[in-house]
């Protein structure tokens, strides 16, 4: 485990152990902490400073999400991302964007469509930014079409898929070179919407998943072959 890996932030609002979840959490998802990789509680502890109590609580909580598996006599691990994880998330993924784009195109107002706009702008300039920014550009574009349905349940549904979203989201941008394209995606999603016109809106919320699907499945292929 690379002793950078790890950075703690000591927050006086959040309890000790929350934040040594989150901080193994977010090494996961950024691929700082690879798949297949070993979680020693012990050498875990060690780097963030604290006992191996909230590790080892933070270890089952990530096992609970999928992000960690544990193995009989061997330990836990971090999670593969396998093309079978691929397919399941984006699958789901596909149907909620399509859904919320869907809702959003009847339910929005003008100041919610001039934050979309914003955000599909925001997301073209960080393509010239580092790829953190990107990254969290693209966050806030779907989080902000997801309020725009004003279905609470659905975001709901899609923030509990968050963590394994994101996963693949810093794999995308990080190793496929599509910004441009995503740009070109979340322009034409934001006019459906703002035209009111559900269908189109839909079917493009679902390519703009499916595209990038495909172009993660391509590099998952190639770098395995």
């Amino acid at each position: 485990m690379d002793k950078d890996v790890f950075e703690i932030k000591l927050d006086q609002y959040k309890p000790l152990r929350e934040i040594v979840f989150e901080t193994i959490r977010n090494a996961i998802i950024s691929g700082d902490l690879k798949p297949g990789e070993r979680l020693m509680e012990v050498q875990v502890a060690e780097r963030l400073g604290v006992s191996r109590t909230p590790v080892r609580e933070a270890i089952r909580k990530l096992e609970l999400e999928g992000l960690v598996i544990m193995l009989p006599r061997k330990g836990a691990f971090v999670a593969d991302l396998s093309v079978k994880d691929l397919t399941e998330v984006m699958e789901i993924r596909a149907a909620l964007e399509g859904l919320a784009a869907g809702l959003a195109s009847i339910r929005i107002d003008d100041a919610e469509i001039e934050e979309l706009e914003v955000a599909a702008h925001e997301f073209h300039k960080a393509i010239e930014e580092n790829v953190e920014e990107l990254i969290q550009r693209d966050v806030e574009f779907h989080e902000a079409m997801f309020r725009a349905s004003r279905n609470e349940r659905l975001i709901q549904l899609n923030s509990n898929l968050r963590e394994q979203v994101q996963r693949f989201r810093e794999l995308y941008h990080k190793k496929v070179n599509k910004s441009k394209e995503t740009a070109r995606e979340h322009y034409e999603i934001v006019e459906a919407i703002s035209e009111r016109d559900v269908k189109k809106a839909e079917r493009l919320a679902r390519n703009h998943i499916e595209n990038a699907e495909k172009s993660i499945l391509k590099m998952m292929e190639s770098e395995n072959a």
